[in-house]
């Protein structure tokens, strides 16, 4: 089985509101998050899909299934003190309902462009290799920073790619790779493909658009606008 692992346990704090975690924030009536299970939710490789979020916001999102017709989901469950925890309590909660040799795609809330060519390519490669990290190729200059501002070494920008979303790992083996890292306190883990790598896992990527942008900032909010206006209007002058 495929199952969709979506974390939406952020804060906001970088994106500067008061009134509402920006996974709620909404674009044209419809809130970022729905934009993103709606994906997975159309997408007829997944099976389910559960997500991890901010306790005192689950029946709002509760709430916002129904409105929207959202029903793969099959739990929501509360996120934990780092990313690092919210991922495992997700993870927690697969493994109670689903095989353990099912394929989890770990994805954020706040990812709402992503396609489904990307989706079902993460599930192919995980399928043939065990996992699939998707990545970007990097667009830009990538400096090493040293000391008093000084640039360091500039690395070979046709060797570096962005790690992005979803990361695609089969159950028992994430979840593994999870307790054994709760078990040797290792807390510094960024994402999931940084945890596996950390114990010596070789990863095998999948490469998206560069629109596959993550929501952190007010400017990413307005890309995310700028792409689905650009989309609206090639439909209507197509």
């Amino acid at each position: 089985m495929n199952i969709a692992l979506i974390f939406a346990g952020g804060t906001g704090s970088r994106m500067n509101t008061k009134s509402r975690p920006k996974q709620f924030l909404e674009l044209h009536g419809k809130p970022i998050i729905i934009y993103t299970l709606e994906k997975f939710e159309n997408h007829n490789l997944i099976d389910g899909i559960v997500v991890v979020c901010l306790k005192s916001w689950i029946p709002y999102l509760e709430s916002l299934l129904k409105k929207y017709n959202i029903t793969k989901v099959t739990s929501i469950v509360s996120g934990g003190v780092t990313g690092q925890d919210s991922i495992y309590n997700g993870l927690c909660e697969v493994e109670k309902k689903y095989p353990s040799d099912s394929l989890v795609l770990i994805h954020d809330g706040v990812r709402p462009l992503i396609d489904e060519d990307t989706i079902t390519e993460n599930i192919t490669c995980a399928q043939l290799h065990g996992n699939a990290i998707t990545v970007a190729p990097a667009i830009e200059t990538i400096t090493i920073k040293e000391n008093k501002n000084e640039v360091g070494k500039i690395i070979d920008r046709s060797k570096c790619q962005l790690a992005k979303a979803p990361q695609t790992f089969v159950l028992e083996d994430i979840i593994a790779i999870h307790r054994r890292s709760q078990k040797d306190n290792y807390t510094l883990a960024i994402d999931s493909a940084s945890l596996v790598s950390h114990y010596g896992y070789r990863l095998y990527t999948v490469v998206c658009p560069n629109e596959n942008i993550k929501i952190t900032t007010p400017a990413d909010f307005f890309m995310f606008r700028a792409f689905m206006d650009a989309k609206e209007n090639s439909q209507i002058f197509c």
